[in-house]
């Protein structure tokens, strides 16, 4: 018997879900998939479905450097 391997796959979601998972409006989405800061695929006419995970990449890290908070 094979022995089977774990694929880890992408989570996909609407839009909707996109815009939720960073708190931003759907057009904010929409935008960062035209610029190609995201992954999204159309499914059939109209649905376009956002990789969840690419979403990971917005925005910039930011470090801890000491001292008092602002």
């Amino acid at each position: 018997m094979p022995e089977h391997q774990s694929i880890a796959r992408a989570s996909w979601g609407s839009l909707q879900d996109a815009a939720e998972h960073w708190d931003l409006s759907v057009k904010t989405i929409r935008r960062y998939i035209a610029a190609g800061q995201i992954e999204a695929r159309r499914v059939g006419p109209r649905a376009i479905r956002v990789n969840l995970d690419s979403l990971d990449s917005l925005g910039t890290p930011l470090r801890y450097t000491g001292g008092d908070a602002a």
